[in-house]
């Protein structure tokens, strides 16, 4: 099945041919490879290009393996190029695998690597450089300033559930099947739970966890990793830190963690785009706390997977299906805390703290987000609206909820919608 990733496309057309090297991100197997050797590719022929001036490099196929060394990489390019005066689409998958070699011109340890080749090619100037890399570290600082800014990053989404939705027949279930299985590309084609939960679990244990362990050259074992995963699993829509979840080593696994061991771990799996983390925001104070904040899966089907499907407790599942939506739009996005004052039945002076799940920033709007199962009742609904009702600016508050509602606003200009309608409509939260 053809599943139409026009977001995306839509991105690299509109970059074509600006200079600069359109660097594709995201978790493995999401679809980088298939956008840009498949529909991007369909696309230069369509307008005329010929195959011909298209270079395309695999590099985690071992018949490329040779061009993991970047002098053997450069090398091939620059011949291929040279042999037209055309304009040349360079396609290079999985950029992060090449590997850095001794300078072999300079005694003092120096390196050479994947940030020299593209620079170098950068200057041929009948070349057109994509790359696609599953590994945040490669957009550090560091070589972004090497780049010169000449590197454009486009991040890459597990299918979003518009996406999803409309490449499922049964409409009617699509979101059922989302909730559970998440968005990964290749489980549109399957229909069994087992083949689904099968190629989810294979993905961690085989891909993503070996990934991190090899790449960051870390002395725990894949079970420490297993252990790991399934507590930020379980504790999805819940504020913790590294120093809560080494106390769960402790008491649960009777193992000894330092927080700071865990906060490095940690940083593996968001620089593999496994998990996010979204940070708490002083809203009133207009400044960040530092702990405990929250952590989100890239994809929920993956997080369901690594608890074997039983713990779906529908208010974290769907705060974490909202949570990457606002992601795939390209919001900023941190946890609302509210602090007011209050005072008790004893007519003492308190101060007490109220959660907003989220304040979603982009350029000059601001939307704060509340994700509910349901405002049934009077008394359920003031109890989801209270934290909004504290915050005295003008951006709007917004309260989605599971059901299928026509979507309203309060007295109080509070707008309340439905979950399929916020994640069908990319233009819901100004409705």
């Amino acid at each position: 099945m053809r599943i139409e990733r026009n977001k995306y496309l839509n991105k690299l057309i509109d970059r074509k041919e600006n200079g600069y090297i359109k660097i594709i991100t995201g978790i493995r197997r999401c679809g980088k490879s298939f956008l840009l050797s498949k529909l991007y590719k369909d696309y230069l022929i369509s307008i005329g290009i010929e195959e011909s001036q298209i270079v395309e490099i695999q590099l985690d196929d071992i018949r490329n393996i040779k061009y993991r060394n970047p002098f053997e990489l450069d090398e091939y390019v620059r011949a291929y190029v040279t042999k037209s005066h055309k304009m040349n689409y360079i396609f290079i998958d999985e950029i992060q695998l090449v590997e850095e070699v001794d300078n072999p011109h300079l005694k003092n340890g120096s390196k050479i690597g994947f940030v020299d080749v593209l620079i170098g090619l950068m200057k041929i100037e009948n070349i057109d450089i994509y790359v696609t890399g599953s590994n945040s570290k490669m957009l550090s600082t560091d070589i972004l300033t090497e780049f010169k800014d000449r590197g454009e990053e486009i991040r890459v989404n597990p299918l979003s559930f518009k996406e999803f939705y409309d490449c499922f027949e049964d409409k009617q279930n699509a979101w059922r099947e989302y909730f559970n299985y998440g968005g990964m590309p290749r489980l549109v084609t399957m229909s069994k739970h087992e083949d689904k939960s099968k190629y989810l679990k294979d993905l961690f244990s085989k891909t993503y966890i070996t990934d991190v362990i090899e790449r960051n050259n870390v002395r725990k074992d894949k079970e420490f990793f297993d252990d790991l995963l399934n507590i930020l699993a379980s504790s999805i829509g819940s504020l913790t830190n590294p120093r809560n979840i080494a106390n769960t080593f402790k008491s649960k696994k009777k193992e000894v963690v330092h927080p700071a061991t865990l906060s490095n771990y940690i940083d593996y799996l968001i620089d593999a785009f496994i998990i996010s983390k979204a940070n708490r925001f002083d809203v009133k104070g207009r400044k960040y706390i530092e702990t405990p904040l929250k952590y989100y899966f890239t994809d929920i089907g993956l997080r369901n997977a690594r608890l074997n499907f039983r713990q779906q407790e529908e208010n974290h599942i769907m705060e974490n299906i909202i949570f990457n939506e606002l992601s795939i739009r390209e919001f900023d996005i941190d946890i609302g805390n509210v602090e007011y004052n209050y005072t008790n039945s004893e007519g003492q002076n308190k101060r007490a703290q109220l959660e907003i799940d989220f304040v979603a920033n982009k350029v000059n709007k601001r939307y704060y987000i509340q994700s509910a199962l349901n405002v049934s009742s009077e008394e359920k609904r003031q109890q989801e609206i209270k934290s909004l009702l504290k915050v005295d600016d003008s951006f709007k508050k917004i309260v989605v909820v599971k059901d299928d509602i026509i979507p309203w606003h309060d007295d109080n200009g509070i707008f309340y919608l439905g979950i399929e309608k916020f994640l069908l409509d990319e233009n819901s939260l100004d409705l």
